[in-house]
């Protein structure tokens, strides 16, 4: 096998840097946007540098930012009490799964700690090394997850009120300060996932010795941890946010016939709060759980390829040069928004951030090619299980990883088309409302199912692509691909939810109709951003999945011959998989209904026994809203966390490892598909409100504007759309990761122990 142009030290030196690149440059972004005063802006200047404010209007206006500071500030409390809760029995539930993966991945040999060579001569690792080091790398992965999530909501509710602030002095202003502050979670994220993975990688490279499959086994527990945090704080999230907001609309705008956000709502503070633990820290979790378990898959893959058998370090660690490229090109393609080209305009707030997908792509293809030819040998092997002789060059590599590049863009841009108000789909949704929700909920039921087969086909022609030119690790690296600008695609996600709280705060500040009108207009652009973001992160899942599903199958020892979808163990394993993701929609999407009824509730109750409330003359309980909020959405991710994470270990143990194959093929194809569809239809309906709201056109127009029969309407609709595309969408891209990354960790288990099931092998069946 012929040398790399790359050298051991050079790869070495490359990753980290990049990583501490992309750390560096959310540090600068944070210093930035810190400029921006929250109090004391008296003399605020508008983009000409003139001063605006006349003197005896600067007292007004300090009352407004001492208003918009104490808004920042309960939305921050709110936020951090939440997540502090939460974590805090995510904890326990780490412990005892830590126990679990340490005793089930050691008990192979009976906790032998001997050293053993394997049939070619390798010295391998003892059973209780993959244990523990499983074991601590999963902690270590949920940690790097649990504070991707904090350190993006952090950032989120730091900038929340300078965004809105910022608005004052004209769009370009308040867009550079929800951008950047956006940009701050996707270089934080993608710089310490990088860093704490490949220092991981070193030191299990030191124990490990030369059993590289051992290592690169024991790796996995990092996505497992990574997902399995995200999939609490999905949930979670989701449901704390989808709870306040349902409640929110439903007796503020609907019943009361008052402005969102406005002060005198009980469940404003809790619906603000919730786009900061859903939206931005539960998104972080979720991307970084991708990126941990594609990474994951295709160290797997490749470490019984002629890569690992050959020890080459390069080669091995051509994933993590994918990323690291990826941090360094969103660097650069990050400061076209922030400095060179930001929106000035209403109308160029969306193109702006597509702007960001399409040059980060352009620019990323050829670093991919140079990285492909530079750090792969000429021509490899081992990558085909039927056919381990089989060449992959390493041009091969570079279309495997294109193909994801390139379909994450696409998926990006469809999305894009079908949640976006400047487009025909959503415009044909808003025009639905003209005869009442039922016509506007079925439009967009169309519209999400219609959504998901661009996507679908997009997915397919990459898992073709891949499995054809490198097997599984194709596919692998092809999810690594559609993530390699994940910064940038975290930065226009978060972007959103930013941009939904200063519209928040600038409402209940008093801020003024015109500045309500702009930060409308950046959270438009933010609803159909977020979209794109839930489109890559469920791309990069199918794909993710697919390819943790064939590491999974070559680690259980499954063959293919043996096992088609005519297998009954097969089959039946299928039809339970592809049920998976109904039942946990419905109690993820029940959980949010029953959280709200409770939220309505106490809404309602407020209005009722609050005197001078509806007058503006008292102030609501903002406290319980969100205490509501809170202990709802605890209680209530319990249930869906256990049906995913017990599953793998329940059917893997009962029904045998061919079984788990078909529960993890079903549950990739139907998930895949509830999720593209959930999310773009709750995507739509919220954009067509919008839309409506705005009256940017004579369509628009004639649909009536807030407080008509359309407006309520589509409130109706943006309401039942909530918890598809914040909670059950959004989740399900978790549920096929997780039990994926899962069976693969627990797969030496059912290996040595429950290969053919408990139930099976009770009743005699082999």
């Amino acid at each position: 096998m012929a040398d790399t142009v790359f050298s051991a030290a050079f790869v070495s030196a490359a990753i980290p840097i990049s990583a501490v690149i992309g750390i560096l440059f959310a540090i600068f972004l944070w210093r930035r946007v810190a400029q921006i005063k929250v109090r004391g802006n008296a003399g605020v200047r508008s983009e000409n540098g003139r001063e605006y404010l006349l003197e005896e209007e600067q007292r007004g206006e300090s009352e407004i930012e001492e208003k918009a500071a104490d808004l920042q500030a309960a939305i921050s409390e709110g936020a951090n009490s939440f997540l502090y809760t939460e974590y805090k029995y995510v904890s326990g539930f780490m412990g005892a799964f830590s126990v679990l993966i340490f005793v089930l991945l050691s008990s192979q040999d009976g906790f032998s700690t001997e050293w053993k060579e394997d049939d070619k001569g390798v010295l391998r690792a003892p059973a209780i090394y993959n244990g523990a080091f499983s074991t601590l790398t999963f902690i270590v992965g949920a940690v790097t997850s649990i504070l991707s999530g904090y350190l993006g909501m952090a950032i989120a509710t730091y900038a929340n009120a300078r965004t809105a602030l910022e608005a004052r002095k004209g769009i370009a202003p308040a867009f550079m300060a929800a951008f950047r502050s956006g940009a701050v979670m996707g270089f934080l994220l993608a710089g310490n996932a990088l860093l704490v993975l490949f220092v991981l990688l070193l030191v299990l490279k030191k124990v490990f010795g030369d059993d590289w499959e051992g290592l690169y086994e024991a790796i996995t527990g990092y996505g497992l941890g990574g997902s399995s945090i995200a999939l609490f704080g999905r949930v979670g999230g989701g449901i704390y946010t989808k709870a306040a907001d349902v409640g929110a609309d439903l007796v503020g705008k609907v019943e009361k016939d008052i402005p969102e956000d406005d002060p005198r709502n009980p469940a404003v503070i809790a619906d603000n709060v919730g786009d900061n633990v859903g939206d931005i820290a539960g998104m972080g979790a979720d991307l970084f759980g991708s990126f941990a378990e594609s990474t994951c898959a295709a160290l797997v893959v490749s470490s019984v390829s002629s890569l690992g058998a050959s020890h080459s370090w390069v080669g091995m660690c051509y994933p993590l040069l994918i990323t690291g490229s990826g941090i360094v090109v969103c660097v650069l393609t990050t400061l076209i928004a922030t400095d060179l080209k930001p929106a000035r305009v209403v109308s160029e707030i969306e193109s702006t951030l597509k702007m960001q997908l399409i040059v980060s792509t352009l620019v990323m293809t050829p670093v991919v090619y140079v990285i492909s030819v530079c750090a792969l040998p000429a021509e490899f092997t081992g990558i085909f299980s039927e056919e381990p002789d089989r060449v992959v060059k390493n041009w091969h590599m570079f279309f495997c990883v294109a193909a994801g590049l390139w379909g994450g863009l696409i998926i990006g841009l469809v999305t894009e088309y079908y949640t976006s108000n400047r487009f025909t789909p959503v415009q044909d949704v808003a025009d639905a409302c003209r005869t009442g929700a039922a016509t506007d909920i079925i439009f967009g039921l169309a519209l999400g199912y219609k959504s998901a087969i661009i996507p679908c086909i997009i997915i397919a022609v990459a898992i073709f692509t891949g499995f054809s030119l490198a097997h599984m690790y194709g596919i692998a690296c092809a999810a690594l691909g559609m993530l390699a600008t994940i910064a940038t695609c975290l930065a226009i996600d978060a972007y959103g939810p930013i941009s939904d709280n200063a519209g928040g705060i600038a409402e209940m500040a008093g801020m003024g109709e015109d500045i309500r009108e702009r930060t409308d207009a950046l959270d438009a652009a933010g609803n159909t951003t977020a979209a794109i973001g839930k489109g890559f992160a469920i791309g990069s899942a199918a794909l993710v999945s697919l390819a943790l599903f064939g590491a999974y199958v070559t680690r259980a020892g499954i063959s293919m011959l043996d096992s088609s979808i005519l297998d009954p163990e097969v089959f039946s394993g299928l039809l339970v998989g592809a049920m998976l993701p109904y039942w946990f929609s419905a109690m993820t999407m029940k959980s949010v209904g029953k959280a709200a009824l409770a939220m309505v509730e106490e809404v309602r109750n407020q209005f009722n026994t609050i005197p001078g409330l509806m007058e503006g003359t008292a102030r609501p309980d903002y406290r319980r809203c969100v205490e509501i909020s809170t202990a709802a959405s605890i209680s209530e991710m319990i249930p869906p966390g256990f049906l995913v994470m017990g599953t793998p270990l329940i059917v893997g143990t009962l029904f045998g490892v061919r079984t788990l194959a078909g529960v993890l093929a079903g549950a990739l194809v139907s998930g895949v598909q509830m999720a593209v569809s959930m999310s773009n239809t709750g995507g739509a309906w919220d954009n067509a409100k919008k839309y409506i709201e705005a009256g940017a056109s004579d369509h628009a127009r004639e649909l009536g504007g807030k407080g008509s029969d359309c407006h309520k309407a589509a409130v109706i609709g943006d309401t039942v759309g909530d918890p598809l595309k914040d909670t059950s969408g959004p989740s399900l891209n978790i549920l096929i990761k997780l039990m994926a990354v899962e069976s693969l960790v627990l797969a030496p288990f059912f290996l040595a122990h429950t290969k053919n099931g408990l139930i099976f092998q009770f009743f005699g069946h082999k």
